[in-house]
């Protein structure tokens, strides 16, 4: 699973983490959340994590 640190834009972490698990053969990827799941899916994120988009905030 990725989350990038909140001041750094998440691309460039989704795609390090997508090169790592395709050198591993891994073919489950969990990264992305609300605010940046699409950048996450372009990326080749198999889950994301979108239960503010859906539910609101807390």
């Amino acid at each position: 699973m990725c989350i990038p640190p909140v001041n750094d834009a998440p691309a460039p972490h989704f795609a390090l983490t997508a090169k790592i698990a395709a050198r591993n053969g891994l073919k489950n990827l969990s990264m992305g959340m609300s605010a940046d799941f699409a950048i996450a899916i372009a990326l080749g994120a198999t889950h994301v994590r979108i239960g503010s988009a859906i539910f609101g905030k807390r």
